[in-house]
């Protein structure tokens, strides 16, 4: 049986990309460091993925097994040599601990394996491939890094799902949201995989959907949390965020349709559907989870900063863009050691300076002094 390498044994790693290799015929081995799961997946070799629906369909994923990164190092190495693909659903921080491990595993690869192996970072990042191979590389020396040529290939992607933060209490089953999509970009033919869209251009897939559905996500979180709702649902309810949300999503939009010549139209019936999906009461999703991990969220590549930014040189409207990042910078919740964090670095230094820092905004720029506008007004 074929077999792919997933780190990342979580509910998305699970709940989605490993899902996908499974019922695709791949035996897929989970790569992780907690125990319980990974002990669990080598007891019951198989676990349900429950649809956030009326329905509650469930589909059985079954040829899994798992491996501890720390403590079976040898044996990550000999699946990542039998392996057809080794993807990651870890979080784009995690890539550079991972990366070592990989490196070690790839040098001994190619010592005697003229298979292809296809490395595929399925993380909310754009190009998180290409951050990984560049960590991966690190660690290979000049001769070795020749040996990949031809042999291992590595593919950025583009992936969406909504997976909650749930109490599953001991079991590995997995809640998700119906819709999922899975872009990579590549040109070649590659072996198959059920649910995977292949593309010779993933920039325009990518910022979509990072300016679409994650932006979308965490503006909800955002004000979700500032007016004390407690599910994405729930918070898309209340209208004037509604109207807030599509506002911030008319801003992202008008940057997409005009970096990549989007149909206006169809744009707009793809907002529409991210946020009908926004608005499934059966994910039950926290506005603290979806916020969480707020200083990565306002990097100057990631959701909000860059699409303002963007919308700037354009010479479009950003003040939407602008509300949104200044409802992150109030983002105050005690139980994620980012927000705290966070909150830590404005009351200290104050917002221009950690806009500088964490958004790499000038301290002096229009977005700033737009941000910080809507920061006052809503802290009041």
């Amino acid at each position: 049986m074929k077999l792919a390498v997933h780190f990342g044994a979580g509910n998305i790693g699970r709940g989605f990309i490993g899902a996908l290799f499974s019922q695709s015929g791949y035996h897929v081995t989970f790569v992780d460091i907690a125990d319980q799961i990974i002990n669990q997946l080598n007891e019951e070799k198989q676990y349900q993925v429950k649809l956030a629906t009326v329905e509650q369909e469930t589909m059985t994923i079954q040829n899994v097994s798992g491996l501890n990164n720390i403590k079976q190092e040898n044996e990550v190495v000999e699946a990542i040599k039998q392996a057809v693909y080794l993807t990651t659903a870890i979080g784009p921080n995690i890539l550079p601990h991972i990366a070592p491990l990989i490196a070690k595993g790839l040098a001994e690869r190619v010592k005697n394996n003229e298979e292809k192996l296809y490395v595929i970072a399925c993380e909310n990042q754009i190009s998180a491939t290409d951050l990984l191979r560049g960590y991966i590389f690190e660690h290979l020396d000049d001769e070795t890094k020749g040996k990949l040529e031809g042999k291992v290939h590595f593919f950025n992607s583009a992936v969406d799902r909504i997976v909650p933060l749930q109490n599953n209490q001991g079991s590995l089953d997995v809640l998700v949201e119906p819709y999922y999509e899975w872009v990579v970009e590549t040109s070649e033919n590659i072996p198959p995989v059920e649910g995977m869209t292949m593309v010779a251009d993933l920039a325009p897939f990518i910022e979509r959907k990072l300016f679409t559905v994650n932006t979308g996500h965490a503006v909800i979180a955002y004000l979700g949390y500032l007016e004390n709702k407690s599910t994405i649902d729930q918070t898309l309810a209340d209208e004037a965020i509604l109207k807030q949300v599509q506002a911030t999503l008319g801003e992202t939009g008008a940057y997409l349709i005009h970096q990549y010549g989007l149909n206006p139209e169809d744009h707009s019936q793809y907002i529409d559907k991210i946020i009908h999906r926004f608005e499934n009461a059966y994910l039950n999703d926290d506005v603290t989870r979806v916020g969480r991990s707020p200083i990565r969220k306002l990097g100057p590549n990631d959701r909000l900063v860059r699409p303002a930014v963007e919308a700037q040189k354009a010479g479009l409207s950003y003040t939407n863009l602008a509300r949104a990042i200044a409802s992150a910078l109030l983002f105050d919740n005690q139980e994620d050691p980012e927000a705290v964090k966070l909150q830590g670095m404005i009351k200290e230094n104050g917002l221009s300076a950690v806009l500088k820092e964490v958004s790499g905004l000038d301290e002096n720029s229009e977005i700033t002094k737009e941000v910080i506008n809507h920061y006052e007004k809503l802290k009041r």
